[in-house]
Parts: C-alpha cells; structure tokens; sequence
C-alpha cells in the first residue's frame, strides 16, 4: 500500500508499506527520519514520540495505514528554518540534558506540548507532561531545567538559577 503523509510541513509518500509496519518504521526506514527512537515497541519509553495531527503520539503503536493523509512533526522538524535549533532544543544543550541522545527526541517534543499549552509551567507540571518518557541517562533534573529555562526566555525573564549546567550536571 502507499501513505501519504505530511511530514514537518513537507508531503511524502511511502511506497510498499506492509499493512502492518509501524509509523515509527516508515519514518525512520522509508521516509529517513530516524530521529524517532526504536527502544521498546511498546508505548512505554516514549522515545519514539511524535506529533500526529497536533496530538503526541508513540509512532511505535501506529499502524502507518492509520496516518494516511495525516501532518506528522518529528523532532527533525523543531528546528528554524535558518538551521538554528529551536529554543527548547537550545535549553536542552545548554542545561547538559542531552546524553546519550536516545529518548531526546521524545522529551523534547514532550516538553514543547507542554509549553505550548502551559507556557510557566510549575514543576508538577514538567514532570507530569514528561512522564511518558523513559531516560536511563540524565536522572531528569538537567531536562527538568531546561524546560525551566526554556519557559523563562518564552516569557522574557531572567534565566532561572542552576538553569546551567553544574559540574555534576556537565556532559
């Protein structure tokens, strides 16, 4: 079968997908966007997070028949047009919360849903809307500062203290 999609604003179409083959396995295999993680294939780590018609989506539990015709926002798609990267992607760098690199793309896109929707989010907050994404790297409070910082420059206030990254923190 063939999908048609809309991916990061541009369409493409996938030829001879098997009815059953993931979203997650037409993006990275088919359309090469491997940005989108393969760890668990079973919705539980969310490191294959991606928008699916404005909804955050495990691309791992979508069959690519029920995509047909849908917009579809991976992480390849956050960054400017000019190349720069996006300001939560910027926060992520500079907060040293990025690791080994294997759940970002789902954090990262997590947390700019919620930003979006919640643009001072408390801490309860971050943490809810990150909750789906699994990471074995960072121990979370380096992503958890980098949605701080991130919605600190949105609002135009003075980045946060610790926002940076600590010794401990340091990549």
């Amino acid at each position: 079968m063939r999908v048609n999609l809309t991916v990061n604003g541009r369409p493409l179409t996938a030829d001879d997908v098997w009815e059953g083959e993931s979203l997650l396995y037409v993006l990275r295999e088919r359309l090469g966007l491997p940005g989108a993680k393969n760890a668990c294939e079973q919705g539980e780590c969310g490191s294959c997070t991606v928008r699916l018609d404005g909804d955050l989506v495990c691309a791992c539990l979508v069959a690519a028949g029920q995509a047909e015709g849908a917009e579809i926002r991976t992480v390849e798609g956050l960054a400017e047009a000019d190349g720069r990267l996006a300001p939560i992607q910027a926060a992520f760098v500079e907060t040293g919360a990025v690791q080994c690199g294997f759940c970002t793309p789902g954090l990262l896109l997590a947390a700019e849903d919620l930003l979006a929707r919640v643009p001072r989010p408390a801490d309860a907050d971050i943490r809810e809307a990150l909750s789906g994404n699994l990471c074995r790297c960072t121990g979370y409070e380096a992503v958890l500062d980098a949605v701080r910082l991130a919605a600190a420059r949105a609002a135009g206030a003075p980045d946060p203290a610790g926002a940076g990254p600590t010794p401990e923190r340091r990549p």
